[in-house]
């Protein structure tokens, strides 16, 4: 296996996760639209109850000419799909596929993670497998954002030879420098290294302790509200729930190390925890303090990019 110089690529062990990620979530969004579409009737939820009848039923997913379930299972039936296509050499063989994998994975994924943390702001309820949908997709876009910076690095060394960029977009073309790549080991080793798999399948995402804690913090947040007996329709609780999760989805996206700068915007959602709870009227004075110190903490924990690992050739300006 090669690799272009300074550029990652998506191991064998790493387009497993991304595959038997995309397979976990169709199971929930299958269910979801099966209920959406009247094959079931009704949505077992472990901690909600009727909440997602309520999120499934609302204004915001009937507003869909189809079923919003049914498209998230279309969506990640596309994501196992491509998993599978073009081998670990894709970011240059198939410069089409991988554009295509990553807008399924990083914007639609993030649009996709919004709606459904925005579920008390808008639904007044919570639906745990949308919830369970949403964690799954998180972490495919910080596994998925190297391989999309190895193709468009490999697009611009071709453009500057001179090459079309139309053919290489949809035909590839070869590696100007390789190496012979150490990262990623036969996954047929994973019964004698597993460990070593492991870490190979993860290349390029790190969890440095602040973006470890700032997520801890995050579900803190998140949870807060019903520890300090705050009902989920208060605006207290709609900060509280929308910021901690918020400051989860972008510690976790930051854990890729060419994407480390998003730790940047916990920084303003710190600032609106530490100051908000104190203007709005519909909370108490330990959800107050509670928020304040979250937020608090978010800062200071947002300043330190922490080690990076690699190396990533034309991106590592960016890598901040």
């Amino acid at each position: 296996m090669y690799l272009l110089v300074g550029v990652t690529i998506l191991p064998v062990g790493h387009s497993a996760i991304m595959i038997g990620l995309a397979f976990i979530g169709w199971l929930a969004s299958r269910y979801l639209g099966a209920f959406q579409l009247g094959y079931v009737d009704t949505a077992w939820d472990p901690f909600f109850g009727k909440g997602p009848i309520n999120v499934l039923n609302s204004k915001m997913s009937q507003s869909w000419p189809i079923s919003d379930a049914a498209l998230g299972t279309l969506a990640y039936t596309l994501e196992f799909l491509m998993g599978f296509m073009g081998g670990t050499s894709r970011w240059r063989t198939m410069p089409w596929m991988v554009t295509f994998f990553g807008i399924l994975v990083i914007p639609l994924g993030l649009v996709s993670i919004f709606l459904v943390i925005s579920q008390p702001l808008t639904v007044g309820a919570w639906c745990a497998l949308c919830l369970f949908s949403a964690i799954i997709m998180l972490p495919m876009i910080p596994l998925q954002i190297d391989e999309v910076i190895a193709m468009w690095q490999h697009m611009v060394q071709r453009k500057h030879k001179g090459d079309s960029l139309w053919k290489v977009f949809w035909k590839g073309g070869d590696a100007l420098s390789t190496e012979i790549d150490q990262h990623s080991p036969e996954l047929v080793t994973f019964v004698d290294s597993p460990w070593t798999v492991f870490k190979s399948s993860i290349w390029g995402m790190t969890a440095p302790w602040t973006l470890t804690v700032s997520v801890i913090i995050g579900f803190w947040l998140m949870i807060s509200p019903t520890v300090f007996r705050i009902g989920i329709e208060a605006s207290a609780a709609n900060l509280n729930h929308l910021g901690g999760a918020l400051v989860i989805v972008f510690a976790v996206v930051a854990m890729s190390e060419v994407l480390r700068s998003f730790r940047y915007f916990n920084i303003l959602l710190g600032l609106a925890l530490a100051v908000m709870p104190w203007i709005l009227e519909d909370s108490n004075m330990p959800l107050i303090i509670s928020s304040s110190l979250a937020g608090l903490f978010v800062i200071a924990l947002s300043f330190s990019k922490g080690k990076i690992k690699e190396k990533y050739g034309l991106w590592n300006k960016y890598v901040f």
